[in-house]
C-alpha cells in the first residue's frame, strides 16, 4: 500500500530546498529570506544573482566543495546557504573549509591590496549539536571573529550563521515576526494541507504554489519521489547509528576505539526506549575505566544517574 503523498514539497530532502530556493523563479524567496535572516546587521539585500555551486577547483580537494546554494549580492558579498539532514562528523569544520572558496576567489593579481568581501555561511540544520543540545531554547547562532576578552567583533566580514530546526518548537499563532514565519515554514511545510491564515502574504502565497506537488511535471515528481527516498534512508539510518559506532569502536580495538565508537554510535537524546542501551555504554565505560564525567558527556545522563546506573551493575 502506498504511503499518501504529501501536499507541499519537504524542504528537508535536496530537491525540495533547490525547489524554494535555488531555481530562477523562486530567487524572491530567497531574497526574502536572506533579508529577515541579515537585516540587522547587512542592512537591505537589492538583488541576487546565483553562482555556480560546484568549485571547478584545479585538486580533488577543491573540487569537493559542492554547495547546496551559492550567490551574491549587488554589492559582491556571497552566499552560501547550506541544508544538512543529519548529524556529520565536523559539519563546523566543513562550513569553515567552504567558507574558504568565496575567499580565495577574490584574489587578484599584480597590486592587490587584499581587501576582500564579506562571506556568509548559513546552515540550516534538522539536528541539534551535540554541545548545545541542553540549551534548549537558542536555536540560531551568528558566529564571527570576535576578541575573547572583550567579546567584541574582531573581523566582521566573515560570519557563519547556524539554525537548529528542531529546536524552534513555534506553533503558528505564537509567530510574531516574519523570520518566525521562515523558520516555522521551513521546519513544517510537508506537514501542512493548506495555507494558514497566519501566512496568507504574497511571499508565503508564492512559495506555496511553488511547493504544491501536485503542480510539479513527471520528471520533477520522479526527482522529488527520489530525493525523499533518500532523506528518508539518512533518518532511517540513525536508528543503526550506534551499533555501527559500537562495531567501529570494537575493530580500532581498547579504550580508544571503544569511546569513538560509543561517541559515533549515541544517537541524540538517547530516547526512553534506549534505556537498555544506555546500561551498555555505562557498563563498558567503567569497565574500560572511564570517569563518571566522561560517562555523562556520552550519554547525556547527569551525574547522579550515572552513579546510580553504576551502583546496580
Amino acid at each position: 500500500m502506498m504511503e499518501p503523498r504529501e501536499k507541499y514539497v519537504n524542504v528537508f530532502t535536496d530537491f525540495g530546498f533547490k525547489k524554494l530556493f535555488g531555481e530562477k523563479p523562486s530567487k524572491p524567496l530567497l531574497l526574502d529570506f536572506l533579508n529577515e535572516l541579515l537585516i540587522e546587521q547587512e542592512g537591505p539585500i537589492k538583488n541576487i544573482t546565483y553562482l555556480n555551486t560546484e568549485h571547478l577547483g584545479s585538486s580533488p580537494l577543491d573540487r569537493r566543495a559542492i554547495f547546496d546554494i551559492y550567490c551574491e549580492n549587488e554589492k559582491g558579498e556571497k552566499f552560501i546557504v547550506e541544508l544538512q539532514k543529519a548529524k556529520q562528523s565536523y559539519f563546523k569544520d566543513r562550513t569553515l573549509f567552504y567558507a574558504t572558496f568565496p575567499i580565495q576567489e577574490q584574489a587578484k593579481q599584480n597590486d592587490w591590496d587584499f581587501k576582500l568581501k564579506a562571506v556568509y555561511t548559513v546552515a540550516i540544520l534538522d539536528f541539534v549539536f551535540e554541545e548545545d543540545k541542553s540549551d534548549i531554547h537558542k536555536y540560531r547562532y551568528d558566529v564571527k571573529l570576535t576578541d575573547i576578552e572583550t567579546c567584541k567583533v574582531f573581523y566582521d566580514k566573515l560570519t557563519f550563521i547556524y539554525l537548529e530546526l528542531p529546536k524552534f518548537k513555534k506553533k503558528i499563532d505564537e509567530l510574531s515576526t516574519n523570520f518566525e514565519k521562515w523558520l516555522f515554514v521551513l521546519k513544517n511545510l510537508h506537514k501542512l494541507n493548506k495555507i494558514p491564515d497566519q501566512l496568507k502574504e504574497e511571499r508565503f502565497e508564492k512559495l506555496f504554489a511553488i511547493a504544491e506537488v501536485a503542480h510539479f511535471t513527471r520528471e520533477e515528481l520522479k526527482s522529488y519521489e527520489d530525493s525523499k527516498k533518500f532523506y528518508r534512508d539518512i533518518k532511517n539510518s540513525m536508528d543503526t547509528a550506534f551499533e555501527e559506532g559500537k562495531v567501529e569502536g570494537k575493530e580500532e580495538g581498547l579504550k580508544q576505539g571503544e569511546l569513538k565508537g560509543l561517541k559515533k554510535g549515541r544517537i541524540e537524546g538517547l530516547k526512553e526506549g534506549k534505556k537498555t542501551m544506555i546500561v551498555e555504554i555505562i557498563q563498558k565505560g567503567v569497565s574500560n575505566n572511564m570517569s563518571v564525567e566522561t560517562l555523562t558527556q556520552i550519554t547525556g545522563l547527569t551525574e547522579k544517574e550515572v552513579l546510580d546506573i553504576i551502583s546496580t551493575l
